[in-house]
């Protein structure tokens, strides 16, 4: 999954194309939103009956999807709430949600939770598309993390052989998507502010994707701005819902709605991630924590001119200095970016996880998509610091 693809060519800031998702028919956000907002979007839907696809811990720790739940049932549409999905999507709770879907007659899904139970319902509507025909059930989707799967028209699942399968629809997009700050205060706090780090991740990898429009790449700047402020200020006071309200806004425009002309991965950050987590059972926030800032160093050596000003630029938006040069600007973006993750306590190493260094090379190749890649040895390397 998100294999690097050198064959696209890039948007310039004078030239491009930006087209809005074909099935977002509304996002709101603010405390308490969802009591509002999802009666909304239930009527512009016209949802009858909905299943709720959720994880373990927040349905049975929290209050989360009981909230939901009532508000579904206050509005005659609540069909099942389904919370076997695992980290990572693991097939097997895929198909059981299918056929929670059909026993009970539904005709959408509420994902609440994290990045796992947003790809798993779009798995799930993709693959019930697939069985019926006709088009897409439509999905509302109600994050209690900051990793932006919401936004996107891909999802990823693991096999029965532990491998990560990537599944893409215009119509996998969330048609509805409810950012309430409150919903996010049970949360553990490694899951809050590692998935804070994603969505730098995103925001960063997105200065350098091809075919991302311009003022797209504004919005990530922006994104970056309030991530450095509102991740250390989450972490010193975890019920400041001012400050998570702020990050769920950033963690939206690091992955802004977007229709691409052709479908391109986000970058090397990303793509070592995946072959990560799945394999080695590794949080995709904590992939993006290993990972993020060792390849934003790499582009300050191997980038194109254009891809390290985009990223030099970045230090305008975080009020910091010019060292004088853009290559030493893309370093101390990357030594800004590892600082943040060290002072949030994720800093954390392959080792730790028992990723065998036999497997870097693998690991590597199969991130750049090819065995003959150029910067191969140096992406190597790039692992081989992270232990």
């Amino acid at each position: 999954m998100s294999s690097l693809d050198a064959t696209i060519a890039d948007a310039s800031p004078l030239n491009g194309y930006y087209g809005w998702t074909d099935t977002l028919k509304g996002v709101y956000y603010g405390p308490g939103s969802v009591k509002t907002g999802l009666p909304k979007l239930i009527n512009t839907l016209g949802i009858k009956k909905a299943l709720i696809v959720t994880g373990k811990s927040l349905y049975s720790k929290t209050n989360v999807v009981k909230q939901v739940e009532n508000i579904l049932k206050e509005h005659n549409a609540w069909g099942a709430t389904f919370f076997d999905i695992g980290q990572h999507t693991p097939i097997a709770g895929i198909r059981e949600g299918i056929k929670e879907y059909h026993k009970n007659g539904c005709d959408s899904i509420v994902s609440v939770g994290g990045g796992s139970p947003v790809d798993a319902s779009k798995a799930i509507l993709y693959n019930i598309q697939k069985e019926v025909g006709g088009k897409t059930p439509p999905q509302i989707a109600i994050p209690t993390t900051l990793s932006a799967a919401e936004y996107s028209i891909g999802a990823g699942f693991t096999n029965d052989e532990g491998h990560k399968v990537a599944i893409s629809s215009q119509e996998l997009a969330p048609a509805g998507i409810i950012l309430d700050a409150e919903l996010t205060l049970s949360t553990p706090d490694w899951l809050w502010l590692s998935t804070g780090i994603r969505s730098l991740d995103h925001s960063v990898e997105n200065l350098y994707r091809p075919l991302v429009s311009h003022p797209v790449k504004v919005l990530c700047y922006a994104a970056m701005a309030d991530l450095f402020k509102y991740l250390p200020e989450s972490k010193a006071n975890p019920t400041s819902v001012e400050a998570r309200q702020r990050l769920q806004i950033a963690s939206w425009m690091s992955l802004w709605p977007m229709k691409l002309e052709k479908y391109s991965a986000l970058g090397l950050s990303h793509a070592l991630g995946h072959k990560l987590g799945a394999r080695y059972s590794i949080p995709h926030g904590i992939t993006s924590c290993l990972t993020l800032a060792p390849t934003v160093l790499l582009k300050s050596e191997v980038a194109s001119e254009d891809d390290k000003e985009a990223l030099a630029a970045a230090l305008f938006y975080l009020h910091e200095p010019s060292t004088g040069s853009v290559e030493g600007d893309v370093r101390r973006l990357a030594h800004l970016i590892d600082n943040l993750v060290t002072s949030l306590g994720l800093h954390s190493t392959l080792a730790e996880y028992k990723v065998p260094k036999e497997d870097l090379t693998s690991i590597a190749s199969q991130a750049l998509g090819t065995e003959d890649d150029p910067t191969l040895p140096k992406v190597v390397n790039l692992l081989e610091s992270l232990y």
